[in-house]
């Protein structure tokens, strides 16, 4: 179907579109705010925010696996890399405190590091040596393991769904 086609094209832009927008984002507005001078603002901000991801996330999830209409999985894809955002915003903002972080000073820094630790892979040319930072990575390792890991789950399991009944229809 025509209409299939271009909602598909659609959410393909959007799902590349969306990450750059948020990349963009992170290295362009300003994080002075999340240093050692606010930290309440700083800590506020980032459990409030990983609430509210937390939250869509669980909602777009469930959409996902009942498949209810909408774009679940580029919501899901959207909220995962807005994750990644805020744990590389926090990771930054507490880099400016001495004594949190070894090797961490620049924003691409954290970013990297945040996706070094989502992956699991660990170089170890970073390390939290800080009680608040091992704290956040702790969270975040968590995190990716509940919330992440089901979001990409369920895309799998629609993306197998989908698979299967393609095939079918093409053997028919």
């Amino acid at each position: 179907m025509p209409s299939e086609k271009v909602a598909d094209r659609l959410g393909l832009a959007c799902s590349v579109a969306g990450p750059v927008l948020l990349l963009t984002l992170y290295f362009t507005v300003p994080l002075d705010f999340f240093g050692p001078e606010h930290p309440a603002v700083g800590w506020v901000t980032f459990g409030a925010g990983l609430a509210v991801l937390a939250g869509l996330l669980l909602r777009e999830i469930r959409r996902e696996l009942l498949g209810l209409p909408g774009r679940p999985t580029l919501m899901i894809v959207l909220l995962s890399c807005l994750t990644l955002v805020v744990f590389a915003s926090t990771y930054y903002g507490l880099a400016k405190a001495s004594g949190q972080f070894s090797g961490l000073q620049t924003r691409v820094d954290a970013l990297y590091f945040t996706v070094i630790t989502m992956s699991t892979v660990g170089y170890g040319d970073i390390s939290p040596t800080g009680q608040e930072a091992r704290m956040v990575v702790m969270l975040q390792i968590l995190y990716t393991l509940v919330f992440l890991t089901a979001g990409a789950t369920s895309i799998t399991r629609r993306m197998r769904g989908r698979f299967v009944e393609r095939n079918t229809e093409r053997e028919r």
